[in-house]
């Protein structure tokens, strides 16, 4: 889907003001964290937290720096955690996001297990819990507007568009020399909708390193495969060691009742 919709984050332009997390919750409906820092920063994505925001110590020529770093779903373009779900409870739109049905979710958790980002998160501590995480604002984009949290990022740090036109402007604006040679999120798993440039390296911000340029799904697709088996084998199992179980206990109550006679 690389005519998909995406986001380009300059890291370099982030002051860290908080607005994107605000705007988060206020079109999603979250609650605000009693006792959350003035400064808007939310650094735990829970299901109150689909956005998050963590500052970071960094650096650069050999001195301290800090940066300000977003983080949310990063919407694949093939997505593992659509593939891995049985329910199809979650599924990748053609305008560019990735959303959760809770109504058809079965609660096996194989998206969590599945997303190489570690993104979607369980409401354990609801009695009826769902999986939650950013649906970039997939209502907003079906009506041809952006997410909420590019509109209200005061410095241009969020830029919304299309893929390939945002890939571009990225290319041009590392051939400036300002930034380290790379779009994280270009390949990683295949490609993401979610695009981050920076001036310094994306391992020292906590962004995963080890997140393989292959496409995902086919790797999901195929242990999914082996979970039918999987469980009829274990019935299987389960079914003969109770027959064994049961014909041990007739045995030995039959030798019971022939040493009372």
């Amino acid at each position: 889907m690389n005519g998909s919709n995406a986001v380009l984050v300059d890291l370099t332009q982030c002051v860290g003001c908080g607005s994107c997390t605000v705007a988060c919750k206020l079109w999603n409906g979250k609650p605000y964290d009693k006792g959350a820092p003035a400064t808007g920063l939310h650094p735990v994505a829970d299901h109150s937290n689909w956005t998050t925001l963590t500052q970071r110590k960094a650096e650069k020529d050999g001195a301290p720096a800090w940066r300000f770093v977003k983080a949310q779903c990063m919407h694949c373009e093939e997505p593992a955690c659509v593939s891995s779900c049985m329910s199809k409870a979650m599924r990748k739109t053609e305008q560019g996001p990735v959303v959760y049905r809770p109504d058809l979710c079965a609660g096996c958790r194989y998206c969590m297990m599945a997303c190489p980002f570690e993104v979607p998160k369980y409401e354990w501590g609801k009695v009826i819990p769902s999986v939650s995480k950013c649906q970039m604002c997939s209502t907003r984009l079906a009506h041809g507007r952006s997410p909420a949290c590019t509109d209200a990022c005061p410095t241009g740090a969020l830029r919304f568009g299309r893929r390939q036109e945002l890939l571009g402007i990225a290319h041009d604006k590392l051939k400036t020399g300002r930034y380290v040679n790379k779009v994280y999120g270009e390949r990683e798993a295949g490609g993401t909708s979610w695009l981050y440039i920076s001036d310094i390296p994306f391992g020292q911000l906590g962004f995963k390193a080890n997140v393989t340029s292959e496409s995902l799904p086919a790797i999901a697709e195929h242990y999914m495969r082996k979970t039918p088996a999987l469980l009829l084998g274990g019935a299987a199992l389960f079914m003969g060691l109770s027959k064994l179980i049961q014909r041990k206990k007739a045995v030995a109550a039959a030798e019971e009742g022939k040493r009372e006679q």
